[in-house]
């Protein structure tokens, strides 16, 4: 009987561009809209904890510094394993919620950034989901024996459609309601506050590295809640009287900028009422039965968490289903790295690496939940 593979990350990576801004420089950089300072803004950021973050925008300028796939680039590059090479890759995958361009898709850009030669290029959409859906196909290649080497990676650019700019025509074609209603719809002021830019990356192999800690990727579980739930996260798109999305396709030109068609929309009341239950209850009960998922099994607990506000909520819920982790046996960034979507997972797991805390046997439960239409991942790690 052939011996089962095993596929390890064995180098991680982060990329977030230009110096931290914080909190009382967000609006400076991403613009005010109609003139006017958000009334949502302090709200938003007193509930969601993040006290600084990167966009890749000059603050003096104004002008981008960055693309996603440049972001991403820089981030696939700093990557460094002994006896690896990017000229060597077999295999790049990546995940974003919003690429530079609707085609061609953002693997085949990256590939043209990094300049590497021929190899297979992967990209996978969606929103937070979408960097893990990435390290699920590179996994899958590696453990398949399709590969040698894979690189999966997350990026966000998020501030592309944050600057004020972009909303500046449904502010004008709402004049008349500005005096009562001065900024626009806190479904789309809400998350300006919330998102911002980074890359990570991680390379796969199948044997780990012999002079540094590599993590053994022990199983990986990705469920959608889309039956029962409406879209909750969306861009691209307006939702109807009904609830049903319309795509920009069925909307003319002028109505793109009239509406922000393009702008990130958020329902926070059905986020609030649902997230928690739908990406991380419902499936983890079903993970916990079929995997005997324990508490004290686990040694660091990565959740990815768009707000602090969730904190609370995701600890309740892991106590109800009998999985307590104590806090102190948990890792996160948000505070200082931003909620960087589909990129989270990568630069939060980056940093606990070079932090020198992780220990061989110790194993950690990665956690990303996505709101689009209420998905949720699931990663467990063993260092070795």
């Amino acid at each position: 009987m052939a011996e089962a593979r095993a596929v390890y990350i064995t180098a991680t990576a982060a990329f977030l561009p230009n110096a931290p801004v914080g909190n009382d420089d967000i609006e400076a950089v991403l613009g005010r809209i109609g003139g006017r300072p958000s009334r949502a803004r302090r709200l938003v950021l007193r509930n969601n904890g993040i006290e600084s973050r990167h966009y890749a925008i000059d603050p003096a300028s104004g002008a981008a510094t960055h693309t996603n796939a440049q972001l991403t680039a820089a981030a696939v590059r700093a990557l460094e394993a002994p006896g690896f090479a990017l000229d060597t890759l077999e295999c790049l995958v990546t995940g974003t919620s919003l690429p530079d361009q609707l085609m061609p898709n953002h693997g085949v850009m990256v590939h043209g950034e990094l300049g590497t030669p021929a190899c297979e290029v992967v990209s996978t959409a969606g929103i937070c989901l979408a960097g893990m859906t990435a390290l699920k196909y590179a996994w899958l290649s590696v453990l398949a024996g399709n590969s040698r080497n894979a690189v999966a990676s997350g990026s966000e650019l998020a501030s592309a459609v944050m600057r004020a700019a972009h909303f500046e025509a449904e502010n004008e074609a709402r004049v008349d309601a500005l005096e009562t209603h001065p900024e626009i719809a806190f479904e789309k002021d809400f998350l300006r506050w919330m998102l911002s830019d980074g890359a990570g990356a991680f390379l796969l192999q199948d044997a780990p590295r012999p002079d540094a800690p590599s993590l053994r990727i022990d199983w990986f579980e990705l469920s959608s809640q889309a039956h029962a739930q409406p879209a909750c996260m969306y861009a691209g798109a307006d939702k109807d009287a009904d609830g049903s999305l319309r795509g920009w396709a069925r909307f003319s030109a002028a109505e793109w900028g009239r509406r922000s068609i393009f702008a990130v929309k958020q329902d926070v009341r059905q986020l609030n009422e649902q997230v928690v239950r739908q990406t991380l209850e419902i499936p983890l009960a079903s993970l916990i039965a079929r995997r005997g998922l324990k508490a004290d099994a686990i040694d660091w607990f990565l959740p990815h968490m768009s707000s602090a506000y969730f904190r609370q909520p995701v600890a309740d819920c892991l106590a109800r289903l009998g999985c307590a982790i104590p806090p102190e046996r948990w890792f996160t960034n948000l505070a200082q790295r931003g909620n960087t979507g589909s990129a989270s997972i990568f630069i939060m797991l980056d940093e606990l690496v070079r932090s020198g805390r992780l220990r061989r046997g110790q194993r950690l439960l990665c956690f990303v939940p996505e709101s689009g239409r209420f998905s949720s991942g699931f990663l467990h790690l063993t260092v070795v």
